[in-house]
């Protein structure tokens, strides 16, 4: 871009992040736009050990999933943000309450992000005259923790989430991939340490080793993306009484003594959210569960999957397996 010097870029780049301040994420970080030749071969392992479970997508569009040039003809910069989520509410209704993740407690961050990342879009392109790009949110082939690491705002801790030092790991991510030179940001070094907190506490073993988790495992995906009964036997006790994705791994990281209570009224916990009984989930028909779920990442199961995952929490409870 002609005279787009590097004093230019700085001052739009400060000037970018106080906007994303403005319309409500927690944090801004921006890494340039190329290969990720490392990621890239993390993610032919994981794959060819058959990890993703049934989640064949996450297998096609590879050459677009590990640079983001061939989703944005031109792209320079990757600028991911990050939006807390975190309600300070606990799970309650006894032992025999479904419990389903937190990050789905309210509206559909899909629907709450990308409106403010065509905010700022929308804000960069004025400020630019014209800029060419593409804002995702967990909805395109595109490795946001790995972005989100890459500009600085956190390391993938042991979970394979992304952990930031001020907010912990209850917010989402989003990016924007744009065609306009911005200085990057730079990762930060792993601060996990030695501390194993999160493979002890995994119900399943699904963190079969630091930094690489087997879906096959793992709650959150036995609950959402998993199709069918099948889910094996011995994995069964495990899932507790989780009805909708799993925070064990969260709630047990010392880095979450920084969570904070999220700002966004969006993300507030729906009513019998937190402590609905699961004899009451039980009864749900298609109307009722479109109701209760509509505009929420919960109907991802679909009413199906959720029934399932009631029946297994309802034998669970009834075995008094530890939640």
């Amino acid at each position: 871009m002609p005279g787009f010097d590097a004093h230019a870029q700085e001052k739009l780049a400060r000037a970018l992040k106080a906007e994303a301040a403005r319309l409500g994420f927690d944090a801004c970080g921006i890494s340039k736009a190329e290969r990720l030749d490392e990621e890239a071969r993390r993610l032919e392992a994981w794959l060819a050990r058959g990890y993703h479970g049934t989640m064949g997508w996450m297998a096609r569009n590879f050459d677009k999933r590990v640079d983001p040039r061939a989703l944005v003809e031109g792209a320079q910069s990757v600028v991911s943000v990050l939006h807390n989520y975190y309600q300070p509410v606990e799970h309650a209704g006894g032992e025999r309450a479904g419990k389903i993740s937190r990050y789905a407690w309210g509206d559909d961050y899909h629907e709450v992000m990308k409106e403010k990342l065509f905010r700022l879009f929308a804000w960069l392109d004025e400020r630019l005259g014209g800029v060419h790009g593409r804002a995702f949110v967990d909805s395109a082939p595109v490795m946001d923790k790995a972005w989100a690491r890459r500009s600085g705002l956190g390391w993938m801790g042991k979970h394979t989430n992304l952990i930031n030092r001020s907010l912990g790991s209850f917010f989402f991510l989003g990016e924007l991939i744009i065609d306009a030179p911005l200085p990057p940001d730079g990762p930060i070094p792993d601060y996990c340490g030695s501390c194993t907190r999160c493979l002890d506490a995994c119900p399943t073993d699904a963190i079969v080793q630091p930094y690489v988790v087997d879906a096959n495992r793992c709650i959150s995906y036995l609950t959402i993306e998993h199709r069918g009964d099948d889910i094996p036997a011995e994995l069964r006790p495990g899932m507790g009484t989780w009805i909708f994705g799993c925070d064990v791994c969260q709630d047990v990281c010392p880095w979450n003594k920084f969570k904070r209570p999220a700002a966004e009224p969006r993300y507030a916990p729906r009513p019998g959210v937190t402590d609905t009984d699961l004899r009451e989930w039980i009864e749900l028909d298609l109307e009722a569960f479109r109701r209760r779920f509509r505009k929420s990442p919960v109907k991802r199961a679909k009413l199906e999957g959720f029934l399932r995952n009631v029946r297994i929490a309802l034998t669970n409870a009834e075995r008094g397996a530890e939640t």
